[in-house]
C-alpha cells in the first residue's frame, strides 16, 4: 500500500482576507479546491490512500471529503487539536496509516503547486530502500530558502539555513516520501519542525536521507500574487493539471457564471458559478470565485475576488484581492497588493490607491 499525509491545517495568514472563512487548500485554484489537485496528482502515482492532516476550519474539508475520494484515492481526516508544526502534524496523522513499517508514506505540503514527476519520487526511494527521500528544485534566488547540500551519489548531506550568500540553489520543494517506520521515531505531544530538528537529527543518525532533483515547475500559493498565478498558469496549461475541468485555454468559465458578450475575460481567467461579469469588463489573468458581480466597465488585472463581493461599475482592480462579501462602489481604483477586507464596503470614488 502506499499512502500519502497532506498537510492542510496552516492558517492561510498571507492570503488573508482570501483565508478569514476558507482554509487555503480549499481556495479555488483552476476551478477547483487546491487540495483536489494534491489528491488527484497522487492518485495518479500510484497513491491508493489520502489522510488530510486539518486544523483550521476542519469542517470545510469533511464536507468536501466525498467529492475528494472520487479523483482516485480514498481520503479521511485526521484532526490536530493543538498546532504541532509540521513534523507534528504527520507524526498525529501516522495514527490513521494502515502500512506496514516498511511502506512508503507520500507527505505533501498543502500550499506547493508543482509539475515533478512523483512516480519517480517514489521509485528511487524504493530503489534505494531509503529512509525518507525529499523532492528538491532549483531556484533562481535561494536566498529566501534553505538550502539542502547532496552529494554526488544523492544523498542530502547538509541542511542550511538561509544566508545571504548561498553555496546552493537547491531548495526543499515540499514533498517527502518516508519509510513509515521512520515517521513513528517523531516525538509525540509537542510541536517538531520536519525541516529544522527531524531531518538534521535523520543525519546526525546516519540515516539514509536522499535528494530528488526535478527542475519542473514549481511555486508556492502562500501569496495573493502567487495564488493568482498559479491558478492561471493551470487554466492556460502551463502545468499539466490532474483535476482541471475543461480544457485548457485563455478562460476557465464554469456552468452557471454569466459573462457578458462585450467582455473579455482572459490570461488564465477562472469565473466560478454563479459570477456575472458585466459589459465593457476586462478580466485579466485573475480568479472570480462564486457569485461574484461585476458591475459595467469593471479592469480586473492579476487579482483575486471572493466569494459573494460585488464590483460597481467601472471599478480597477490590479494585484489586489478583494474579501467575500465585501462591495466596492463605482469608480474605486485598487493597486499594488491593496487587500479588502471580508464584508467591508467602500462608497464610490473613496479610493485610488
Amino acid at each position: 500500500m502506499t499512502e500519502a499525509i497532506l498537510l492542510v491545517g496552516g492558517l492561510g495568514t498571507r492570503l488573508r482576507p482570501l483565508t478569514e472563512r476558507t482554509p487555503k487548500p480549499m481556495l479555488p485554484v483552476a476551478g477547483v479546491p487546491f487540495v483536489a489537485h494534491q489528491v488527484a496528482r497522487a492518485a495518479a502515482a500510484g497513491v491508493d490512500r489520502v489522510i488530510l492532516a486539518t486544523a483550521f476550519r476542519a469542517d470545510v474539508f469533511t464536507d468536501y471529503v466525498p467529492e475528494l475520494s472520487s479523483y482516485g484515492a480514498e481520503v479521511e481526516l485526521m484532526l490536530e487539536q493543538t498546532p504541532l508544526g509540521t513534523a507534528g502534524a504527520i507524526r498525529n496523522a501516522a495514527g490513521r496509516l494502515a502500512g506496514g513499517p516498511d511502506d512508503p508514506v507520500v507527505v505533501f505540503n498543502g500550499d506547493v503547486l508543482d509539475g515533478h514527476d512523483l512516480s519517480a519520487q517514489l521509485a528511487r526511494h524504493r530503489e534505494w530502500d531509503a529512509d525518507v527521500t525529499l523532492y528538491l528544485t532549483e531556484v533562481d534566488d535561494p536566498r529566501a530558502f534553505g538550502s539542502v547540500m547532496v552529494d554526488a551519489g544523492g544523498r542530502v548531506s547538509e541542511f542550511l539555513e538561509k544566508t545571504p550568500d548561498p553555496v546552493t540553489n537547491r531548495v526543499n520543494a515540499g514533498c517527502y516520501v518516508f519509510r513509515r517506520s521512520v515517521i513513528e521515531t517523531i516525538p509525540t505531544g509537542r510541536p517538531v519542525s520536519v525541516e529544522r530538528e527531524t531531518f538534521p537529527a535523520l543525519l546526525e543518525d546516519k540515516r539514509l536521507v536522499l535528494g530528488h532533483v526535478d527542475r519542473a515547475y514549481w511555486t508556492d500559493l502562500g501569496t495573493p500574487d502567487l495564488y493568482v498565478q498559479g491558478s492561471a498558469d493551470l487554466v492556460r496549461g502551463v502545468i499539466v493539471p490532474s483535476a482541471r475541468p475543461g480544457p485548457p485555454g485563455e478562460a476557465l468559465v464554469l456552468d452557471g457564471a454569466d459573462i457578458h458578450p462585450t467582455a473579455r475575460v482572459y490570461g488564465g481567467t477562472s469565473v466560478l458559478p454563479g459570477a456575472v461579469v458585466g459589459p465593457d469588463c476586462v478580466v485579466e489573468g485573475s480568479v472570480i470565485m462564486g457569485e461574484v458581480r461585476l458591475g459595467a466597465g469593471c479592469r480586473v488585472r492579476s487579482s483575486a475576488v471572493g466569494a459573494g463581493a460585488t464590483l460597481e461599475d467601472d471599478v480597477v482592480l490590479e494585484h489586489s484581492v478583494v474579501g467575500e462579501g465585501a462591495r466596492i462602489g463605482a469608480r474605486n481604483e485598487l493597486r499594488h497588493g491593496a487587500r479588502v477586507s471580508v464584508d467591508l464596503h467602500l462608497p464610490p470614488g473613496a479610493l485610488r490607491f
